[in-house]
Formats: structure tokens, C-alpha cells, sequence
């Protein structure tokens, strides 16, 4: 069943409806007809089971058949902070990130991050890249569409993560894989206690991490751990470590919604 997310959800009337570039991609690209079912979620964690009423280029009106919530979410917000990558390895990144259960992802300007890009620049290349988060939460069939943060410098990526309840560092000179299976049990053991609620993890550009931004991260409160004696690829180490939290958080209860 094709999935979209919309706003413009009527429970008094029972409608939801579809505008802009999802009425056309209904209408023009999936060739969805009147009667035919569809997936709409509310960006809250409820998920409508609907059928279309009136299709064309512009508006869908489908029609709401079951309400229920949706399982796809994490019991813990992660926040992916990803040193800002060269080519086109941020676009792989996020669409990967959102399939395994990343809330939000904030690309940092870490100190070997090789590429530079002005503040108009930027703000281009996030909408583009939050236009790359919601077609893979439609893919994944996500309960929320992750948000893409603003691009921010180490520094700030910092402060911002110290408001979480926890927060992770995978590094190349961590040392003890007994340390880290027992520092992500620890964190999966409070998140199923509703203990941590949020968690960040810090991911360094191709040249890695500079010393003193581990040192930075771990004065501000960050759990340094190993993923293995292989050094992984910037755009392999998130996936790495979100699909082991994914794997041991996941739960079959699905968001009530709001």
C-alpha cells in the first residue's frame, strides 16, 4: 500500500487530504485511481488506512477507513550528529539513518570535515536533504518524518547534546568491545525503563575526530566506545550503531499517537 503524510487530517469529517507534489506523484506518477487504498500518516505516530474519493494533479480527498498507531518508531529519540562528509556520502547517509530509526540527523562542520559552504549554500543543501527524509520515512513506513537540523559547528553540536539524556561516541582508539556490549546494555536496560528518553551520537568526517573534540565530547558527558577492531567509514559507523540500538530497542507497541 502506497504511504504519504499529510496535515490536512478531518476526523470530524473523516478526510484526509493530499496537495502539491503528492496529489501529482498520486495522480500522475503512481497512476492511483478513485477506490484505490492508501497509507497517510499524521507526522505523530498515527497511521490512516484510507481510500480514495476524488483524485487529479492537484488534490487527492481519500476517506478515513481505520486509525491505529504505528510500531516503526524507537522508544528513544536518537539525534544522528554526522561530520559533515565529502560528495555525495551525507544524501546515502540520511536516507540510511531514517530507515533505521534515526529522529533527527544535524550535519557538523567537525575539524577535518574537507568540504565548506556558506550560510545560503547550506540552508539549500538541508532542504534537499530533508526532502531526502521524508521519501525515505515513506519508504520505511515511519511513523514521523525525521527532521534534518540546521548544520551547526562542533561547538554548538556539543551544547546542543548535552540537553540529552545520553550520548555516544564510536571511536577508532576506544578500546574493550566487553565495555561498549556493556555500555549499550546499560543504555537499552534505562530506555526500556523510560529512564532515557534521548540519545545522541557522534559521528566523525572522513579524517575522523580531532583530539580535542573527543576530549570536548567526553567533558561534556559522551560514552566513548568501540565497534570493533575494523575502522569503518564514516558512512558505515552511524548505520553500525544505529542498527545494533535498533536491533535491541525495537518494540512491537506502537505510538498512540498525540
Amino acid at each position: 500500500m502506497h504511504r504519504f503524510f499529510s496535515e490536512e487530517i478531518n476526523s470530524t469529517s473523516g478526510e484526509i487530504r493530499l496537495s502539491g507534489s503528492d496529489a501529482h506523484h498520486a495522480s500522475q506518477v503512481l497512476r492511483l485511481a478513485e477506490g484505490d487504498e492508501i497509507k497517510v500518516g499524521s507526522g505523530d505516530g498515527r497511521d490512516y488506512t484510507c481510500r480514495i474519493r476524488s483524485i487529479n494533479n492537484e488534490e487527492v480527498i481519500a476517506s478515513i477507513e481505520d486509525i491505529c498507531g504505528n510500531a516503526a518508531e524507537l522508544p528513544v529519540r536518537i539525534t544522528l550528529y554526522q561530520g559533515f562528509p565529502k560528495g555525495d556520502k551525507m544524501d546515502f547517509i540520511l536516507q540510511k539513518a531514517v530507515e533505521l530509526g534515526a529522529a533527527r540527523i544535524v550535519p557538523v562542520w567537525m575539524s577535518r570535515s574537507v568540504v565548506k559552504m556558506d550560510a545560503a549554500k547550506a540552508a539549500k543543501r538541508r532542504d534537499r536533504y530533508q526532502a531526502i527524509a521524508e521519501a525515505a520515512a515513506k519508504q520505511s513506513g515511519r511513523g514521523v518524518i525525521p527532521e534534518v537540523g540546521t548544520f551547526l559547528g562542533m561547538k554548538e553540536a556539543v551544547n546542543e547534546a548535552k540537553k540529552l539524556d545520553r550520548i555516544l561516541l564510536p571511536y577508532e582508539n576506544a578500546e574493550g568491545m566487553d565495555a561498549a556490549r556493556s555500555c549499550i546494555d546499560e543504555i537499552c536496560k534505562d530506555a526500556a525503563e523510560g529512564k532515557v528518553q534521548s540519545l545522541g551520537i557522534f559521528i566523525g568526517p572522513e579524517g575522523g575526530f580531532e583530539e580535542a573534540e573527543v576530549k570536548a565530547l567526553e567533558e561534556a558527558g559522551a560514552l566513548t566506545i568501540s565497534l570493533g577492531h575494523r575502522i569503518l567509514r564514516t558512512e558505515t559507523a552511524g548505520m553500525a550503531l544505529l542498527s545494533i540500538l535498533g536491533f535491541l530497542m525495537d518494540t512491537d507497541a506502537p505510538i498512540a499517537g498525540k
